[in-house]
């Protein structure tokens, strides 16, 4: 089985156990690991790390692609491997580490982490720990279940741990699409003109004497965490249905709309889930993770194709696609995240963004990251690479939480992901706002109008009518009222008087 998986024999004798090629890694050291969104990560010597930090204390810099799964983030948290991170995470225990300054965490689109480093205006990746299903001949590291930004950390790191995951399907070969863009100022473009295109090569070409190690796994990814469709759910996929419906009646769209991208989340897989009753048919998707509703959307045979960086699935779904990859395989392709999430290729296809909003204000300025304006949940991730190059760029969220005690939409958010210049579409339960082409006094109109929970808008409306009487101005607003609502939760837990 090894010699399947491993093609270049002289790479066998590189073969050790987790604890003797986490050796390679020291303290101080910047280390890039595979991993996005709980797939296709790392699993096995980030354990020997936290092992071996017990009896000799050290810490590094960890980048990845995005959150990680099997509880790694955690395990290098409590461990105290962890001093930076970047660019996104997920984990509980390392959110409540860096809110209290522990770990430094470095928010950032993804996008550009590896233009920075490429750049060397970070860096440089010391060591490269990336898991792979196989090894060529020529010594190019074929991934898993995620391509992240395993590419270009292998490219450029001094050395490369291998994890050769043995319980991983053989069949992911194939489905990788690694195209490396050239190096700024003499940048070609990037030859994507559908989401199917394919490019690159379907494996990381790398020196193969920059392989330090490999590490034997078979632990499979992190399922993820999805709750089926709410009424709530069904409420906003059912108002953003009819949006488009709308928008193929005025021949802006067709019936096989515009590729299509979601965000990581129950709220946006849920509100994919909901476009199997849709008219629509044929479409494609040009996104960063697949989810659940992807694979649901093919076998509905609603959607044509998907482009990603990852396949992240349910224990359920996981159970039903992994065996059957060859029959999904041919519409699939997984791309480096930079590729994916590229300002220049979301402009040239017309993506429409669906991503998830923490709240929104009554502009339409959305927080995607940061509770009470401080407290960082996750990471902004890709939605800003969407909203801001896509055809058009839709926020959902439900309009309460916490069984009422806070309104997801708000006078004025505390921390802004995305400003008002790139938000086109506002969705809750309650109804849609399309503030294309409106100033922002017509903004908050159509918001507070459609959006916001009725046990909140007369609250919100209140609020409008004394900014624009007694501050006016191209934005009004109430400086000494603006943060009033969460200052309220943050005192008696309720945003309501």
């Amino acid at each position: 089985m090894l010699q399947d998986r491993i093609r270049r024999p002289s790479l066998l004798d590189k073969v050790m156990s987790p604890a003797e090629a986490a050796l390679f890694i020291r303290d101080g050291m910047t280390v890039g690991m595979s991993g996005f969104t709980r797939a296709g990560d790392a699993k096995a010597v980030p354990l020997a790390l936290a092992e071996r930090a017990a009896t000799e204390p050290f810490g590094i810099t960890l980048i990845t692609g995005a959150s990680l799964g099997n509880g790694i983030d955690e395990v290098l948290t409590r461990s105290h491997v962890l001093k930076r991170r970047l660019p996104f995470q997920s984990d509980r225990v390392l959110r409540a580490a860096l809110n209290r300054g522990e770990v430094m965490f470095i928010d950032q689109h993804l996008s550009e982490t590896v233009e920075l480093l490429r750049s060397r205006q970070m860096g440089p990746i010391d060591v490269a720990v990336v898991e792979a299903v196989a090894i060529t001949r020529e010594g190019g590291i074929i991934p898993t279940t995620s391509v992240g930004n395993s590419a270009t950390f292998a490219i450029l790191a001094e050395k490369v741990i291998i994890e050769l995951n043995i319980g991983q399907p053989a069949e992911l070969e194939g489905l990788h699409d690694i195209y490396i863009p050239t190096r700024r100022p003499h940048r070609e473009p990037i030859p994507i003109v559908s989401p199917d295109s394919r490019v690159g090569l379907p494996f990381i070409q790398i020196d193969p004497d920059k392989i330090a190690a490999i590490v034997i796994t078979e632990r499979q990814d992190s399922s993820a965490e999805t709750t089926a469709p709410d009424d709530e759910t069904r409420a906003i996929a059912g108002h953003l249905i009819e949006f488009l419906s709308h928008e193929v009646r005025k021949g802006r769209l067709t019936e096989t709309l515009a590729p299509l991208q979601a965000g990581i989340g129950s709220i946006a897989n849920a509100v994919l889930h909901g476009l199997i009753d849709s008219p629509f048919h044929d479409y494609t998707m040009y996104s960063e993770v697949l989810q659940d509703s992807t694979f649901d959307l093919f076998d509905s045979g609603k959607l044509a194709f998907a482009s990603g960086s990852s396949i992240t699935l349910s224990a359920a779904c996981q159970a039903r696609v992994m065996p059957d990859l060859r029959h999904y395989k041919s519409r699939l392709v997984l791309r480096p995240q930079e590729v994916s999430n590229h300002p220049e290729v979301l402009r040239r296809l017309g993506v429409i963004a669906i991503n998830t909003a923490l709240e929104c204000d009554i502009y339409g300025n959305v927080n995607s990251t940061h509770v009470g304006g401080t407290h960082m949940m996750n990471g902004i991730g890709g939605s800003g690479d969407f909203a801001r190059n896509a055809y058009m760029g839709i926020f959902v969220t439900k309009s309460l939480a916490k069984d009422g005690s806070i309104s997801r939409i708000v006078p004025m958010v505390p921390h802004v992901d995305h400003n008002e210049h790139d938000v086109d579409v506002v969705v809750t339960e309650i109804g849609l706002a399309d503030l294309r082409g409106l100033a922002p006094r017509e903004r908050a109109e159509v918001i507070i109008a459609n959006c916001i929970h009725p046990s909140y808008r007369e609250l919100a409306a209140d609020y409008y009518r004394r900014a624009v009487r007694d501050h006016g101005g191209q934005t009004p607003h109430l400086l000494a009222e603006a943060y009033s609502w969460h200052l309220r939760q943050e005192a008696t837990g309720s945003m309501l008087p």
